[in-house]
């Protein structure tokens, strides 16, 4: 409890902003894939197995309008169009860094479940 009687202080603004972005499936993986180098829709999909074309649109749109994600056009022919991290959206590398480490001590290999200390029963 905190000194007004509550039983849990509110979660922090900050995090909750984070968390609603990356709190969502694949924006996490978007990231990092971006954070290699500027990728081609083509080519950021088949580095995300398992993702469509739209929840791919979607991400990147939302990551976009976050100001985190850059869309470039590259005029053709072809006409292809790349994405790349902004300044703000490469400043979480060393955040999603610490989280990779987190998840190798905690939640064990890719296969695992995560371990969870009970007690006694």
């Amino acid at each position: 409890m905190d000194a007004s009687g509550n039983p849990c202080k509110p979660a922090d603004v900050g995090m909750t902003r984070v968390f609603e972005l990356f709190g969502k499936r694949w924006t996490g993986l978007i990231v990092s894939v971006l954070l290699q180098r500027a990728v081609h829709f083509a080519e950021l999909r088949r580095a995300i197995p398992g993702i469509s074309e739209r929840m791919l649109s979607d991400r990147l749109t939302e990551l976009a309008a976050a100001g985190l994600v850059v869309r470039e056009v590259e005029e053709g022919p072809p006409l292809r169009v790349a994405y790349r991290l902004t300044d703000a959206g490469a400043a979480m590398e060393p955040a999603l860094e610490e989280l990779g480490r987190w998840a190798e001590k905690h939640l064990g290999g890719e296969n695992n479940c995560p371990k969870r200390d009970h007690g006694p029963a």
